[in-house]
């Protein structure tokens, strides 16, 4: 979830190219410093391969094919995904877009947060995007959101990629119990578990 030049940052505060598939060649090595919400000898992936789709790292590569895709499905994502009019709008440039990719590969080279492009097999476009998170609340140690395009929505995918996301997340992360914010816990009830965290 991202907003203007700062649009990753403000993902992370809501929870919530060239060639497509140079992302994979270029993704960030999972040896960097590690982070405390992670173990730091845990392999992030950084290619599945799903039914129909794959996930690869959000990146500079996948610049234009991350950008055509939210752009796509404005009213949408801010109706089902973001809680707020800041993103994605239709004043969001390609450079604001690139800007975000830097931010989302330097993070996810950093271990702070897992940001991926949900791809076809062929990596011509993109059908959404999945984020892996550390907790804003306590009883959880990962928070998790996700998006997909108008489009996909009305297909279907929305509910194909969640019912997905949980298994993959619980047969392939270190995680012991993962919160699914507008999904498995009402914005509402999430929000007020931030809030109480944080002594508000």
């Amino acid at each position: 979830m991202r907003q203007i030049g700062a649009m990753g940052m403000a993902a992370a505060a809501l929870l919530v190219a060239t060639t497509p598939w140079a992302a994979e060649a270029q993704t960030p090595a999972a040896s960097a410093a590690p982070a405390p919400w992670i173990a730091p000898d845990f392999a992030v992936p950084t290619l599945i391969e799903g039914p129909g789709f794959k996930l690869v790292p959000l990146g500079p590569a996948l610049t234009e094919i991350d950008y055509r895709a939210y752009m796509s499905s404005i009213a949408h994502l801010q109706a089902t995904f973001t809680r707020s009019t800041g993103w994605p709008n239709d004043k969001i440039t390609l450079n604001d877009a690139a800007i975000d990719m830097e931010t989302e590969a330097g993070r996810f080279a950093r271990r702070e947060s897992f940001a991926y492009a949900v791809l076809t097999p062929d990596g011509t476009r993109e059908r959404g995007c999945v984020y892996v998170y550390p907790s804003k609340a306590p009883g959880h140690d990962a928070q998790v959101v996700m998006w997909v395009t108008a489009a996909e929505y009305e297909a279907g995918f929305d509910a194909e990629l969640y019912a997905w996301t949980q298994k993959w997340l619980a047969r392939d992360w270190p995680f012991s119990n993962v919160a699914y914010p507008g999904r498995a816990i009402a914005w509402e009830q999430w929000d007020a578990m931030v809030a109480k965290s944080k002594g508000g």
